[in-house]
């Protein structure tokens, strides 16, 4: 029986091998069909993984922003014909964060068998390394961009960690790390802890859990760097 896996992608440049199963070598290696963010950068991850691969003879799906929904059942037809088909994330895990839920929802409306694949995910590394509240988390994506309406949603966030005890999580845009950094130390009291893991899985990673008073002594340059933020108490 044909199955849709979700394959997991590294966080960083750097060996696959020491982040991702190696169950991925011959999973990549005979499946033709793929399900990608971007065609370009998963062409690139498919000869990383073995240069053998005769990327001509795959067949590409894009599934991002720009694709209209009507389109997605559509890019499943190959397992209803027996061949596996591959969701590929641009960076750690298919479907958390990424576009790739809405393909997996349809599979299971199909009755497809969906498998998913052991990788890295960026929100629960970082909740591992941050010391907070791994029983009560949240993941919120992305905060507002206009900076009122920024501080407002931290102002928020920080309520939730305070009257519940709930970890909070967030990402931003690599190039606005600085200024989500400026509105957190802005917004928070000084005594709530926040965490900033960068990096994650690189040579040059970097984790710290700190006070928002102990940060504005030393406030580091995520200017374009991957990072994922935390706040809890």
């Amino acid at each position: 029986m044909a199955k849709l896996y979700l394959v997991p992608n590294v966080l960083c440049e750097g060996e696959w091998q020491n982040v991702l199963p190696a169950q991925l070598f011959p999973i990549l290696t005979n499946t033709r069909h793929f399900i990608v963010e971007d065609v370009r950068t998963a062409r690139r991850f498919l000869k990383q993984v073995n240069r053998e691969i005769n990327i001509d003879e795959c067949k590409f799906y894009d599934l991002n922003k720009r694709t209209a929904h009507f389109d997605i059942p559509g890019f499943l037809k190959p397992i209803e014909q027996g061949f596996d088909v591959a969701v590929i994330s641009e960076a750690g895990c298919p479907g958390v964060a990424d576009p790739g839920a809405d393909v997996v929802k349809i599979a299971h409306q199909k009755g497809f068998k969906v498998v998913p694949l052991v990788g890295p995910s960026s929100i629960l590394l970082a909740l591992m390394s941050s010391g907070m509240n791994g029983q009560n988390f949240a993941f919120n994506g992305y905060l507002p961009v206009k900076p009122n309406e920024r501080i407002k949603e931290i102002e928020v966030l920080e309520k939730r960690v305070i009257n519940h005890r709930q970890t909070q999580i967030f990402i931003e845009t690599p190039y606005r790390n600085n200024h989500l950094i400026g509105d957190l130390l802005k917004a928070c009291s000084p005594t709530t802890l926040l965490c900033i893991a960068a990096n994650l899985t690189g040579e040059n990673e970097f984790i710290a859990t700190k006070t928002i008073q102990q940060w504005k002594n030393n406030v580091p340059d995520l200017h374009k760097q991957p990072a994922i933020f935390l706040l809890g108490i």
